[in-house]
């Protein structure tokens, strides 16, 4: 949780309008709304719930394609798990720098706005 709301602060302060989640179902709540949302930036192990992260971003592809997925995971074997669910792999190892975030939503928001 206080991984989430320092990188969520740092979005903020780089301009980005940002909305937490405790969870897939609560994720998946503000993805259903009415607000749009441009990129979903998610750990792949979620702490005590029934879904993880592929499940989340396995559900957005599906009722939101045009919303972008950022996976991030301290697990070595998740990047080819992330290949295998998105052509990119857009996955963050961690450790990651709030420079890192920036950069990789950036890019992925451009390759969503020309898609």
């Amino acid at each position: 949780m206080l991984i989430r709301m320092l990188v969520a602060d740092y979005l903020r302060e780089c301009g980005y309008q940002v909305f937490e989640a405790a969870g897939v179902a609560e994720a998946k709540a503000v993805l259903d709304a009415d607000t749009p949302v441009d990129l979903v930036f998610t750990d792949i192990n979620l702490a005590s719930e029934s879904e993880n992260g592929f499940m989340l971003a396995r559900w957005v592809r599906q009722h939101h394609p045009r919303t972008q997925v950022l996976l991030t995971s301290g697990i070595a074997n998740a990047t080819e798990k992330a290949g295998d669910l998105y052509e990119s792999g857009p996955l963050l190892a961690k450790p990651y720098s709030h420079e890192q975030i920036l950069q990789r939503i950036q890019t992925l928001l451009r390759r969503g706005r020309q898609g």
